[in-house]
């Protein structure tokens, strides 16, 4: 039977049509999105530069931005680490914007100011983060096909601030776990994995020691899953699963997470696949979003980097990409997916951090000259 049937297919192929003049002979260009009247109006996004490397990434979003004539424009607000709270000209942006754009925010060890980043996220109800930890072509890691997205609580849990002294040298710190909160995370995840045709979400709990608050997040979980019989539902205590993680990092899809095993497997995951410095993230709730670097800023403060200018744009670049998507401007995010991936491919332009000794501006250069 295959052998009467390869003349058949031999002529099939000699009588495909030609290609479409003017794509010589790549892939044809499909309609993805049909634009509503007016989707084409330049959209306000709030920047928050940051502190530490933070000008140097997002200044260089805004040169890519600009040499894209993507339909957006900044509104930018000089937000620092050790101020007291945000400033509510800065959360009325957010609010009347939708979007923003962020560097890092450097947060006090110990004693000082409360966590900014945190006054962010509860003050616009950001409940749910996103990271997305993949293997980037050309950058050699010992684990191939790891296509991980953690998505995070993040409004509660060991988070929640609620610390006090009970006596002289003993310190109680409260960790706050809600059916409310449980459930909508776990919705997202489920919702997430439903449209982007994922396959599998993994809850990540330690439901072995704290029975009652991981507890109720796995009950929120499973009622959750029951919703979603086509996408398997499993479970992992926390430390198991920073074991498999670092062993055998394709079994995992989508991940859900309480807001501090989350930070500590998204943060794994990253160091995985090329570091914090390649991968993307973002933070968003009913109404808002806020997009950043996916995984824990540690380079925020590195003088050394802001002072040779040698930071890695990568990840912020690939974050502004998700927030084009978010923006529904899908060809320009697809232009910026493009281009920084194939200038991390091809490796003439790398910094420090990925193998190379590139300036952040020479990366930046590099991204603009492959935007097709």
């Amino acid at each position: 039977m295959a052998r009467r049937s390869a003349p058949l297919l031999r002529r099939l192929v000699a009588s495909s049509p030609p290609p479409l003049p003017g794509h010589g002979g790549g892939a044809r260009r499909t309609v993805t999105y049909m634009p509503r009247p007016g989707d084409g109006t330049p959209r306000p996004v709030t920047l928050i530069p940051g502190d530490g490397i933070g000008p140097l990434v997002t200044g260089a979003v805004q040169q890519v931005m600009e040499a894209m004539h993507a339909p957006l424009y900044f509104e930018s607000y000089d937000v620092h680490g050790n101020m007291p709270a945000v400033p509510p000209a800065v959360i009325e942006s957010i609010r009347r914007n939708k979007v923003c754009l962020k560097g890092g925010l450097a947060t006090p060890v110990g004693g000082g100011v409360s966590s900014l980043n945190m006054q962010l996220r509860k003050e616009l109800d950001l409940y749910a983060s996103l990271v997305n930890c993949a293997n980037v072509p050309g950058l050699p890691t010992r684990h191939k096909n790891v296509d991980i997205v953690v998505i995070r609580e993040n409004t509660e849990g060991e988070y929640s601030g609620l610390e006090h002294e009970v006596v002289p040298g003993v310190v109680e710190s409260l960790k706050v776990i809600t059916k409310f909160c449980s459930e909508r995370i776990a919705k997202y995840a489920f919702e997430y994995a439903y449209l982007n045709n994922r396959k599998k979400v993994t809850a990540v709990h330690k439901a072995n020691i704290m029975k009652l608050a991981d507890g109720l997040f796995l009950e929120s979980c499973r009622e959750i899953a029951a919703k979603y019989p086509s996408i398997e539902y499993n479970e992992i205590i926390v430390d198991n699963c920073c074991m498999q993680l670092v062993s055998r990092p394709e079994q995992f899809d989508v991940m859900v997470t309480p807001n501090l095993y989350g930070n500590l497997v998204a943060n794994t995951a990253a160091g995985l696949v090329g570091g914090t410095g390649v991968m993307p993230g973002g933070n968003v709730g009913q109404d808002h979003a806020i997009f950043e670097q996916g995984a824990s800023a540690g380079n925020v403060g590195n003088d050394n980097l802001v002072e040779q200018q040698r930071a890695n744009p990568v990840a912020l670049l690939l974050s502004s990409a998700m927030m084009l998507r978010h923006l529904q401007f899908p060809s320009f995010a697809d232009r910026l997916e493009t281009a920084v991936k194939r200038v991390v491919e091809e490796g003439k332009y790398r910094t420090k951090d990925l193998g190379g000794d590139s300036t952040t501006q020479e990366v930046t250069d590099a991204v603009i000259a492959n935007l097709k």
